[in-house]
């Protein structure tokens, strides 16, 4: 293996498909803890429970609060054939981009039917994402019309509560930001007792997060994802940089929101933006110096993020004692943190 991580093969490691968690765990922090240091290797195992162990006063825990929408909906396409539609991104009320499929004869044009909603296709994007223009605004038929777009390593059927965050608001994402599913409200009022401060960001999970890295990894290109870093949240973030406290991001996608959200000189900008930005080794990290996260897919774009932040030999190791010892991977799997 090369030591710095730069090929895909590098990336890949054997799961047995009975180690693809299937459900979360009850209650919802009584999932496993593996804790890690960064550069050195697993320094423990635990509960999730037990993570204020870990932590300090002063600590910032950055969250991501986006909610999951039913971002599968189901339609028959002029002519009769079924389409399945996996909605992306909002661009207006009425228009939505999307993946569909079957879509190679989808294109624009084209005139699909939701239910009780008509939809054109309007564009077609060099990602083979379509733009769905709607007879009326979506959002108001989602909760009849969708369905919650579970990964597709989930055969079970799943709450679609649990499968959101406790603090879950800003509704906009087609998958959970899954390392935050382990929190409850005891946990999180815990927490905020022993000291440690709470923030929180939005980025609205695409499915191109999940997507395996399928050639050079240098030729690899995100899916854009839309984020937003209130006000509020900057203030805090950057008062704790200067501070020199730790801030800890709860996810891969807060890692994401924060540093592409960091400018030289002036720190974490609040406001809205896109970001593509793919972190792999060996990227200096500007703002993070914790991640809570769960165990990613064989050759993802996340596994690259935790192997850029934790040291690629230590990720990959403590990847290795994961499988010997048990643990549970995927979306509704164990957990980590590395500081």
């Amino acid at each position: 293996m090369s030591e710095t991580g730069r090929r895909i093969e590098d990336y890949d490691y054997p799961l047995p498909e009975e180690r693809i968690a299937q459900e979360g765990a009850t209650p919802r922090d009584h999932s496993r803890l593996m804790v890690v240091e960064r550069g050195r290797g697993v320094r423990e195992h635990a509960r999730f429970y037990d993570l204020p162990r870990f932590l300090r006063a002063g600590d910032l825990l950055v969250f991501n609060e986006t909610k999951v929408i039913p971002a599968r909906l189901f339609g028959v396409k002029e002519g009769g054939a079924r389409v399945e539609a996996l909605l992306v991104r909002e661009e207006a009320p009425e228009r939505w981009w999307a993946m569909v499929r079957p879509g190679r004869r989808l294109r624009p044009g084209a005139r699909v039917r939701f239910g009780e909603l008509a939809a054109e296709v309007a564009a077609l994007d060099d990602e083979g994402l379509r733009l769905l223009v709607f007879s009326q605004p979506l959002r108001p038929h989602l909760k009849r019309l969708g369905q919650t777009p579970l990964p597709p390593y989930v055969h079970r059927p799943v709450d679609p509560e649990r499968y959101q965050t406790v603090y879950a608001r800003r509704e906009g994402s087609v998958a959970a930001p899954t390392a935050g599913l382990h929190f409850t409200p005891r946990l999180l009022k815990e927490l905020a007792v022993m000291g440690v401060e709470q923030a929180r960001v939005v980025l609205h999970v695409g499915p191109g997060t999940f997507q395996p890295v399928k050639g050079a990894i240098e030729e690899h290109r995100m899916h854009a994802e839309r984020y937003e870093v209130p006000a509020e949240a900057a203030v805090r973030v950057n008062r704790a940089l200067a501070e020199g406290r730790r801030v800890i991001a709860v996810g891969t996608t807060v890692v994401r929101t924060l540093e592409a959200a960091f400018a030289p000189g002036e720190g974490v900008r609040p406001g809205a933006g896109e970001t593509r930005l793919f972190i792999r080794p060996p990227y200096r990290f500007q703002v993070t110096r914790g991640l809570v996260t769960n165990f990613h897919l064989p050759r993802s774009t996340l596994l690259m993020l935790v192997a850029a932040f934790a040291g690629y030999e230590v990720a990959m190791a403590a990847y290795r004692e994961a499988l010997a010892r048990g643990y549970r991977f995927f979306s509704l799997g164990d957990a980590m943190f590395v500081a």
